[in-house]
């Protein structure tokens, strides 16, 4: 299912490293996270609801890249 909040990610296995791209254009680096919660992520039917309460506040993020406004 597309979400609405999350356009894409991508996941660095060697280096643990999720990254988000979201509807908005902002992009985020999340750090070590485990590959069994990218697999769930992946599988999950909802990516939003998903994120929210397994990646957004469990992992130490960094903004890589911020959307034009």
């Amino acid at each position: 299912m597309p979400s609405s909040v999350i356009r894409r990610f991508t996941y660095d296995e060697p280096h643990r490293r999720l990254r988000v791209v979201f509807t908005s254009g902002d992009v985020y680096d999340y750090e070590a996270v485990p590959p069994e919660v990218v697999a769930d992520f992946r599988n999950a039917f909802s990516k939003g609801r998903f994120f929210g309460p397994n990646i957004r506040d469990r992992y130490r993020y960094r903004r890589v890249e911020r959307a034009a406004r």
